[in-house]
């Protein structure tokens, strides 16, 4: 509550006399909170809530200006407080791509949010966000046995597990570090994309990044919240390849491989999931991603059926889930 007066005294003074109703608009995985403002006047805004002991809000204004230079819509910033941790925002809407999905319509949205990241894409350039490099992508790995395996499973990996796991996470890492770089949101994906118009909005891109060129695809159709039939998505990753390579992106020339990057960055984003899934739980008492994990898991586990090499790691996911499969390897 005290913070939450301390905006109402903010937008006091932003708009003196101009009476607001100020009401929850979303939470995310970290301490940042959004509140609506809803003026007398019609108007909206949204504000965000960083607390500076805990959030820094200049990523979040970096990556918002080299999202909007790149034509994607973002949220405008109409004001600022760094040093309370407020930012005044443009007001998307409330409704998110998950909300909104029905029959006839989500072609027609997954085609803007292709079209938007194209766009996205084209305008990357290195030196502007933080790498998406090595140490990133293993301290990500790591959540895994940390925090789904030790934590959550409650298992600790005897040395031969834990070699096994190792020798997969190598695996993974050398085919997801030879794939060509450019912007990365990080989470692209059905509850960050909003129905606006121009349509996506994109919003939660604070933690971008600079890496593999097949990572938010893989966040847009291996989606933690929404599943779809594989035929139907196989199409739209095919889509966005023939897209990317009329824009001049440097996807692979040959869709086969071009796939098989998108299936082992996935493999590394749903390992990741588990383990944050996992952390936000155990750690922040945040319960409400433990029904996504099994979403989560079956894609793990059928890109993990499709490729020889990851045989050992879902053997692994065999052994502490304490199950069996029946494996039939295309590659």
């Amino acid at each position: 509550m005290k913070r939450q007066r301390k905006i109402e005294a903010w937008l006091g003074e932003l708009h003196p006399g101009k009476s607001f109703a100020l009401t929850p608009a979303s939470a995310d995985a970290s301490f940042r909170r959004y509140f609506r403002a809803s003026f007398t006047d019609g108007s909206t805004a949204i504000v965000m809530d960083a607390p500076p002991e805990r959030e820094n809000c200049r990523p979040w204004l970096h990556v918002q200006r080299l999202f909007h230079g790149a034509g994607v819509h973002v949220p405008e910033v109409l004001a600022e407080d760094l040093a309370q941790g407020f930012l005044l925002l443009s007001d998307l809407g409330s409704t998110t791509y998950l909300n909104a999905f029905g029959a006839d319509n989500t072609v027609g949205l997954y085609r803007d949010a292709i079209d938007a990241l194209v766009r996205l894409q084209q305008a990357s350039r290195p030196g502007e966000l933080p790498p998406y490099d090595r140490t990133l992508l293993k301290r990500e790995l790591d959540l895994f046995p940390d925090w789904y395996v030790a934590k959550h499973l409650g298992i600790e990996l005897s040395a031969a597990q834990r070699a096994v796991l190792d020798d997969a996470f190598e695996k993974i890492l050398a085919v997801n570090l030879a794939e060509p770089q450019v912007f990365v949101h990080r989470d692209y994906h059905s509850r960050n994309l909003m129905v606006t118009r121009p349509n996506p909005g994109i919003i939660d891109f604070q933690d971008a990044v600079y890496g593999p060129i097949s990572y938010d695809l893989v966040s847009l159709f291996k989606d933690a919240y929404v599943e779809w039939p594989e035929d139907l998505v196989l199409d739209w990753v095919a889509r966005y390849w023939e897209q990317a390579r009329k824009a001049g992106l440097p996807v692979r020339a040959d869709f086969g491989e071009f796939y098989r990057d998108y299936e082992w960055m996935g493999v590394q984003r749903h390992i990741k999931v588990l383990g944050i899934f996992a952390r936000l739980y155990h750690r922040d008492g945040k319960d409400g991603y433990l029904k996504d994990m099994p979403l989560v898991a079956k894609y793990l586990r059928a890109a993990c059926e499709r490729y020889r090499a990851l045989g050992p790691f879902l053997k692994l996911l065999d052994e502490i889930e304490n199950r069996k499969t029946e494996v039939g390897y295309t590659f």
